[in-house]
């Protein structure tokens, strides 16, 4: 059964690839040299030079991060070496337009790439907490000025925040709130990044502005910077296989923590992990709760499952299991994404994709899923202003 025409796919996970001038154009000229830019090396291969980004002083060759939409799998690789490896949608918000309606996606939502996806890099990586400061303020501006001005009503802002200082944290949220922002990356799991914990009231004062300009925590797969592993000889594909488990520590993370007791209006979406493992850890994290939370440090009058259906969603690509266990999930706590340009996207046939996943599903539950909870999710309706 087709989509109707009416549904349009809202994407929460896409990702952007900066294009070399991000930094370069918007930093103070003190800033420049050590600031993020892409320098061009030799090939080890003796081919064409490859880009690299340099940051303070460091290497960073990443600048595609998978970004391998239109390539069969076959040509498949982690990382585009040159931005000419690359169609121009991965760094081009016209061309991304062009892609998206290529591929029958409406909206969507972009996390960094360079930065990591909660903009992590600059909390790691930094020496100069000044010139960190300037790059987040840079990439903001880029993605609220730039690369969604293109097209305000289809492309969803998110922003990276200067997570080593929560008060620079609120300080910007506010800014570009103010500025049309409707999203804030942030970690799941902050502990890895050498950062507090969310069981500490370190991040009191980022939730509660979150909680008051409306604006979701979008936790990406990976962003603490820990993707599970299981062993050094291990191929990447159980990294990939795996991605969901962030989620599901992400839940258990949160569903035990004080966050939603202190801040009972904040939402957390979670990116790239799936959704069919909702349920049985939802039917386990309450087991616990009922058995262990006398002697334990958790809060005792409220069950996590019906936290989680009141703060936390969840998107997916395919998810089968998920579909099927979807009234125990939640409907109102899914929704859809592409992964344009990552290799998880079905670009350019997501939305002929979308139609076989939702094929048996009633129309006005696909219509939830595909958009209607993204829209409320991140207050972003037609005109792209708050509704």
């Amino acid at each position: 059964m087709p989509l109707k025409p009416w549904m349009k796919l809202m994407s929460v996970d896409d990702h952007l690839i900066e294009h070399p001038s991000v930094w370069t154009d918007r930093l103070p000229r003190k800033y420049l040299e050590r600031g993020p830019r892409i320098l061009d090396e030799p090939s080890s291969t003796g081919g064409p030079p490859i880009q690299v980004w340099h940051y303070e002083g460091k290497r960073f060759p990443s600048i595609g991060l998978n970004a391998v939409a239109g390539k069969r799998p076959e040509e498949y690789g982690v990382e585009p070496v040159r931005y000419a490896d690359m169609i121009p949608g991965c760094y081009d918000p016209a061309a991304r337009i062009v892609d998206m309606d290529l591929d029958g996606v409406y909206g969507a939502a972009n996390f960094p790439s360079f930065p990591r996806f909660a903009g992590a890099l600059f909390t790691a990586e930094s020496e100069d907490h000044d010139l960190a400061l300037a790059c987040v303020k840079a990439y903001n501006d880029f993605v609220i000025d730039e690369w969604c001005a293109v097209a305000p009503h289809r492309f969803i802002p998110l922003i990276i925040l200067p997570l080593w200082d929560p008060g620079l944290c609120v300080e910007e949220i506010h800014r570009c709130a103010a500025k049309g922002a409707k999203g804030i990356t942030f970690p799941e799991n902050t502990v890895p990044l050498g950062l507090p914990s969310i069981y500490t009231d370190h991040w009191d004062r980022v939730f509660s502005v979150a909680e008051e300009t409306n604006m979701p925590l979008c936790m990406h797969f990976g962003s603490s910077g820990s993707p599970p592993a299981t062993a050094p000889e291990a191929p990447y594909a159980v990294t990939i296989s795996l991605y969901g488990t962030n989620s599901m520590s992400a839940t258990a993370h949160l569903l035990f923590s004080p966050v939603f007791h202190r801040h009972p209006r904040l939402k957390v979406a979670l990116s790239e992990g799936g959704v069919g493992w909702v349920p049985y850890l939802l039917e386990r994290i309450d087991g616990t709760w009922d058995r262990h939370r006398w002697y334990q440090n958790v809060v005792k009058d409220v069950r996590p499952s019906d936290l989680f259906r009141k703060h936390i969603y969840g998107c997916f690509i395919d998810d089968v299991a998920g579909l099927k266990n979807r009234h125990d999930i939640g409907i109102g706590n899914m929704t859809w994404e592409c992964d344009y340009p990552h290799s998880d996207s079905y670009w350019p046939h997501s939305r002929r994709y979308a139609e076989k996943v939702f094929a048996d599903i009633p129309d006005d539950e696909v219509h939830r899923i595909v958009e209607l909870n993204t829209r409320e999710l991140f207050d972003f309706h037609e005109s792209g202003k708050a509704g």
